[in-house]
């Protein structure tokens, strides 16, 4: 055999073997990343506090709601002050079991509570966002629909927030604004992360959570993701700067149509949120 030959059967074999990783091993290796992150307007009683965020679980044929029972403990694990969800609970026009997934989204436990908003694919899916709503009250899940929700202890305050989805212009940060107080660290949930553009510039959030770009699911250096979507092609994957407020784009714990991801695994995140004063 040549030596071309035998590189190109190396080449196939390691294509078969890259493909195989991307589907049956990847897909399923949870990384779980800790980041700490110094917000200047958090207040020191809030010194510590741990949020744990997910995104794009994608309800469908491999991602089932006993898979994602499965993750609960891990995530519940991390011993987090709040869980946050950004979006595309569900793949649009996929069927699911609406009874198991409220319950494996019940079964998530923090002593703040849990808070979620939806993503596009959760505005598509046939059963509309209202159905996703009643199923996230049920699981106990509060939805941020352009709301705010003020965690308190003593007179100190941290703001959560949320738009709804801006891929199908339900975003209305203007009623977030009129609702949120004016003193206090603010943290945002917005699915798509090019959203932050638009926050941002408004310079009353601290940090911006979001998922929808799944990190590209297979990224190959030096290229980086091989596709993005729409509203997500300035922050693909990881923590940004966009002017004074940080941006973090979840690469999400499931998969859209393509069921692999490589260089790209299924992220739990826990952010530890430190006072500059403390």
């Amino acid at each position: 055999m040549s030596v071309r030959a035998r590189l190109a059967a190396l080449s196939g074999t390691a294509l078969l073997y890259a493909a195989a990783y991307a589907v049956r091993v990847e897909p399923y290796a949870v990384q779980v990343r800790a980041i700490t992150l110094i917000l200047p307007r958090l207040e020191r009683v809030f010194h510590g506090f741990r949020l744990a965020h997910i995104s794009d679980i994608h309800i469908n044929g491999w991602m089932t709601p006993a898979r994602l029972a499965a993750l609960v403990p891990l995530i519940n694990a991390q011993g987090a002050d709040a869980i946050a969800i950004t979006g595309d609970i569900l793949s649009s026009h996929s069927r699911y079991d609406a009874a198991a997934l409220t319950a494996a989204l019940g079964a998530l436990r923090a002593p703040e509570g849990v808070f979620a908003v939806l993503g596009n694919h959760d505005h598509r899916h046939p059963t509309g966002p209202e159905g996703i709503r009643r199923m996230l009250e049920a699981a106990g899940i509060v939805e941020l629909a352009n709301r705010v929700h003020t965690l308190r202890r003593g007179e100190a305050a941290l703001h959560l927030a949320g738009v709804d989805d801006m891929a199908f212009r339900r975003a209305r940060l203007d009623r977030v604004l009129a609702a949120l107080p004016p003193g206090g660290a603010a943290l945002l949930l917005a699915h798509e992360p090019d959203f932050a553009d638009i926050s941002a510039a408004t310079g009353r959030f601290d940090l911006q959570l979001s998922g929808h770009t799944h990190g590209g699911q297979v990224h190959l250096p030096p290229f980086g993701p091989l596709a993005l979507p729409r509203y997500g092609m300035r922050y693909p994957a990881g923590l940004y700067r966009a002017q004074e407020m940080y941006v973090y784009t979840n690469r999400g714990l499931g998969t859209g149509h393509l069921r692999a991801r490589f260089n790209c695994r299924p992220e739990i995140t826990v952010f530890t949120l430190w006072a500059r004063s403390a």
